[in-house]
C-alpha cells in the first residue's frame, strides 16, 4: 500500500516545523538543556501536524528553490523573534536570583548552569531550575504553547512579521523584565542592604568586634532564612510572567494581521 502525500502538505509541515523549532530552541521551559534536541524536533512536528490542513493552503503552488529557501528563513526568523519575546520576560526570575546572589554573598560560588549552560551563582541556578519545574507542574507551558499556535493564524506562512510592533513590544518587555526582577528580589535586597548598614554602624561603634568578618556568614544565614518565605511567592510570580509573555506575543500577532 503506497501512501501519497501532496507536496503542499509536506511543505506546510516543513515550514511550520521550522518556525516552531526555532521557537522551542529559545522559549522556556522548552529551551532547557534537560529537553533533548531530538525531542524538540519531534515536538515541533507534533505541534504543526494538526494545523496542516490550514497551513497547506498558505503555501505557494510549486514554489522555486529560491522562494522555498526564503520562506524557510522567514519562518525561522519569526519563530526566533516570538521565542525571544517570551524568553525575555522569563529571564526576570534568573535576574532576580542573580541580584540575590550579589547582595547575599553567594556570587562567590560561581559555577556553570547545566540548563542555561552559562555562568550563574547559587540562586541564579536555583530560580532557573525551579521556574522550569513550576511551569510544567502548573501547566503554564500549555498556555505558552497555545499563544504560539495563534501565530499561524495571525501570521500565515506567506505572511510577514510586523517589525514596528516587534520593536515596540521588545522595548516594553525589557522594561518589564527589569521591573519584575526588582519586584521579586527587592524585599530581600532591602533587608540585606539594611544588614550592611547595621554592620557598618556596629563596626564604627565597636571596632574590636570586627563585625565585617561576621558579615558574610550573617548575610548568608539571613538570605537562607528569608528565602523560605520568598519561595512561596514564586508560583504567583511565574503565573504573572506567563500572562505577560502570552500577551506580548499576542500583541505582536495582532499588529501583524
Amino acid at each position: 500500500m503506497d501512501l501519497q502525500v501532496e507536496t503542499n502538505t509536506l511543505l506546510a509541515v516543513l515550514l511550520g516545523a521550522a518556525r516552531c523549532g526555532a521557537w522551542l530552541m529559545i522559549t522556556p521551559p522548552f529551551s532547557a538543556r534537560g529537553v533533548p534536541t531530538p525531542i524538540k524536533a519531534l515536538l515541533s512536528v507534533a505541534i504543526v501536524v494538526p494545523l496542516t490542513p490550514r497551513l497547506a493552503a498558505q503555501v505557494p503552488v510549486d514554489p522555486s528553490t529560491a522562494v522555498l529557501i526564503a520562506l524557510l528563513v522567514e519562518q525561522i526568523v519569526i519563530g526566533a523573534a516570538l521565542g525571544f519575546l517570551t524568553a525575555i520576560l522569563f529571564a526576570a526570575l534568573q535576574s532576580a536570583g542573580n541580584l540575590i546572589d550579589v547582595t547575599g554573598g553567594f556570587s562567590l560560588a560561581f559555577a556553570v548552569d547545566p540548563f542555561g549552560f552559562q555562568g550563574n551563582a547559587v540562586f541564579g541556578r536555583f530560580y532557573n531550575i525551579l521556574a522550569t519545574a513550576l511551569l510544567f507542574a502548573t501547566d503554564a507551558h500549555q498556555l505558552v504553547l497555545r499563544g504560539f499556535t495563534e501565530s499561524y493564524k495571525a501570521i500565515p506562512l506567506n505572511g510577514a512579521l510586523s517589525l514596528e510592533a516587534f520593536n515596540r513590544v521588545l522595548t516594553t518587555g525589557l522594561a518589564e523584565m527589569f521591573v519584575s526582577a526588582l519586584q521579586i528580589a527587592g524585599p530581600l535586597i532591602a533587608v540585606l542592604f539594611c544588614t550592611d548598614i547595621a554592620l557598618g554602624l556596629l563596626s564604627r561603634a565597636a571596632p574590636a568586634l570586627n563585625a565585617f568578618n561576621l558579615g558574610f556568614p550573617a548575610k548568608i544565614l539571613l538570605t537562607l532564612v528569608l528565602m523560605a518565605s520568598a519561595i512561596m511567592l514564586l508560583p504567583q510570580a511565574i503565573g504573572s510572567l506567563t500572562d505577560k509573555a502570552v500577551h506580548a506575543v499576542l500583541a505582536v500577532l495582532q499588529a501583524s494581521r
